[in-house]
């Protein structure tokens, strides 16, 4: 199941749950790039690597729900943002890790996600966040499951931002090229035709 078996296993959320703001409203995990839904491009990237697969997602339930082993969804109305789905993945994850990732970053490789693992297994009380450039990607993070408390408590003080928290945690980070196509956000609709010509 793991493609690097010495590492501790961990479980999987994949954020699905906003607005879609930048998509005109539109569910963007969803939307299709190179013949399939963003959501499978990274239901495919991690499926190997856990038996815990969630997937937060606050609409389309029974279209995302053939991708996962767990579906979660935000506990107050009204998109409240990402840490709102990472608090519900944490609330549910059956492992000591919970690895984070956006659902509009479909090019992200095996070598990438081993290294994350392999950074976080070095330090096991504390976030790993990945950097490039000067840039942290808080979205694309493994957060030790034993901090779901320090994630509830600073919700509670009304905390929203998941960089800050992390980084208020001693968060490591694992430094990528500056301009690396595997983070790319595919989070407009200029974005997905761009990359999908560039395959054709």
């Amino acid at each position: 199941m793991n493609s690097n078996t010495h590492l501790p296993p961990c479980s999987i959320l994949l954020l699905a749950g906003g607005r879609g703001q930048r998509m005109g409203g539109q569910d963007k995990g969803l939307l299709e790039w190179r013949g399939q839904p963003l959501i499978a491009h990274l239901q495919h990237k991690t499926r190997e690597l856990s038996d815990d697969l969630i997937i937060s997602c606050n609409r389309n339930q029974e279209k995302y729900a053939p991708f996962a082993d767990q579906l979660v969804q935000d506990d107050i109305d009204d998109f409240p943002g990402p840490l709102a789905g990472i608090r519900a993945g944490l609330a549910v994850a059956r492992h000591e890790w919970l690895l984070v990732l956006p659902c509009d970053v479909p090019q992200i490789d095996a070598n990438l996600l081993d290294a994350m693992r392999e950074t976080a297994s070095q330090h096991p009380e504390k976030p790993l966040m990945l950097r490039h450039g000067e840039h942290w990607e808080p979205l694309l993070c493994i957060i030790p499951t034993a901090l779901a408390g320090d994630f509830e408590r600073a919700w509670e003080e009304g905390e929203r931002s998941p960089g800050r928290l992390m980084r208020r945690l001693g968060a490591v980070a694992l430094q990528c090229p500056e301009n690396d196509q595997r983070l790319a956000n595919l989070n407009t609709p200029e974005l997905l035709r761009q990359y999908n010509a560039e395959s054709e």
